[in-house]
């Protein structure tokens, strides 16, 4: 929540135009949010992390090109194979429903802020929804909890899933710093480690991060205002857990456990 009361979700665009540095938030009980160049407030990188970096062998300088490569593709609705990537969500979330259309008030019902996911794409970009995919075919019972609610007692104004969703997306961008050409911060040297040993690091860390989301939500009684707020604590938590000394694997984090499939 930002200290004028606001909204579920707050942004920051970053541009190289005069509203550079414009905050965007929605209204309360609006999912819109995000676009094409923006990044979580939350997720900001702390002014530290540009002080140092991190060499990489050849294997974590690889492992990082083909992060990079994935996170400049953009998502684009003409392309089939994006096009049968976002019906496989659909089916992965809601099997046994057929789906309309692309473009449909059904989407509305994953958590979308409108009939037409793209749009809400086109500001994760492609990777976005491979991290949703990804979440619904490998741990399909933390997804469908996620999905419906199912654990705990929640809140009259719960956070809309897939929006959630995109911004756990950028908060791991940004908090691993991968769009340096490389780490400048121990999180992020970490992480390499850790994706150099397991090419999906990123995808597991993604649902790691989402089920952890979850249960930092349960935990403080959020509501769609406090949204901010639970990702700050989500991303401290995960920053405790890529420091601890016996962590080599992306499945040694303890948050791994909370994960169903």
């Amino acid at each position: 929540m930002d200290e004028n009361g606001g909204s579920f979700v707050e942004v920051r665009r970053i541009s190289q135009g005069p509203d550079r540095g414009s905050v965007y938030h929605s209204t309360p009980g609006s999912t819109a949010w995000i676009g094409k160049g923006f990044s979580c407030v939350c997720a900001q990188g702390r002014e530290s992390d540009a002080r140092v970096s991190f060499d990489l062998t050849p294997s974590q300088e690889e492992c990082l090109h083909r992060l990079q490569y994935r996170l400049d593709v953009s998502y684009d609705s003409s392309k089939k194979e994006h096009q049968e990537a976002l019906r496989g969500l659909w089916y992965a979330a809601y099997p046994g429903i057929e789906l309309r259309d692309l473009i449909s008030e059904q989407w509305k019902e994953m958590g979308w802020q409108g009939k037409d996911p793209s749009t809400d794409f086109r500001g994760g970009g492609f990777i976005s929804l491979e991290n949703l995919l990804f979440f619904a075919r490998n741990y399909p019972k933390s997804f469908q909890d996620l999905l419906r609610k199912q654990d705990g007692d929640r809140a009259l104004w719960e956070y809309p899933f897939a929006v959630a969703g995109v911004n756990i997306t950028f908060m791991l961008i940004q908090m691993l710093d991968l769009q340096a050409a490389k780490p400048r911060s121990i999180i992020g040297a970490i992480f390499l480690k850790l994706l150099s040993e397991n090419d999906r690091a990123f995808d597991v860390l993604y649902c790691i991060t989402f089920k952890l989301m979850d249960q930092q939500w349960l935990a403080m009684r959020a509501s769609y205002m406090d949204f901010n707020t639970v990702m700050k604590s989500t991303r401290h938590q995960l920053e405790q857990e890529l420091v601890l000394e016996d962590v080599s694997r992306i499945e040694d984090l303890p948050s791994y456990s909370l994960l169903r499939r």
